[in-house]
């Protein structure tokens, strides 16, 4: 019987963060995202994790899990995992890499990174760190509605130029 917890409980530890059950959005692999966004014309947003990051479950639990957030990203968005500090294969402009190799190439250094591509597969930014459901909602909305593409800045949408315009009233 305690091989068989034990057993069961690495099966459990071994299942990758992609798979597991309730965080909403449809978290496609490095190579599938970015074919999609390019057929699509929708950016790109990876969710750059580890599967022993606490910060990066949080994110799951606390933003992902929000029915407001995974509306907004199956609206608007391609959903892409990247493990970084998996060996899995992935290609970008041109290049051969691992997922550990991807997230080094962008520089990612701490968990979550949040990065957002152009449909292009051009970089547009990256935001490291645990972001607060509300705050995450707001950059979305930022790029999702194409502020960001039209040279506003995120300080001057968060002051109201977003808000305004999409007729809410009130500070995102």
């Amino acid at each position: 019987m305690k091989r068989f917890i034990l057993f069961c409980l690495f099966v459990l530890a071994a299942v990758p963060r992609p798979a597991l059950a309730g965080t909403g959005a449809a978290w496609l692999s490095w190579d599938e995202g970015i074919r999609q966004a390019q057929a699509t014309g929708r950016p790109v947003l990876v969710d750059v994790y580890t599967d022993w990051c606490g910060w990066c479950k949080r994110m799951d639990r606390e933003v992902y899990a929000r029915r407001d957030i995974q509306a907004y990203l199956s609206g608007r968005f391609v959903t892409v995992r990247l493990n970084a500090e998996s060996g899995a294969p992935a290609s970008y402009e041109g290049h051969s890499w691992t997922s550990r190799g991807l997230a080094q190439h962008f520089g990612v250094s701490g968990y979550p990174t949040t990065m957002f591509l152009a449909a292009s597969g051009a970089h547009l930014g990256s935001v490291p760190g645990y972001l607060p459901a509300d705050r995450f909602l707001s950059l979305l909305h930022y790029i999702g509605d194409g502020y960001m593409e039209r040279g506003v800045s995120f300080e001057d949408y968060q002051r109201g130029a977003g808000a305004a315009s999409r007729g809410s009233g009130r500070k995102p």
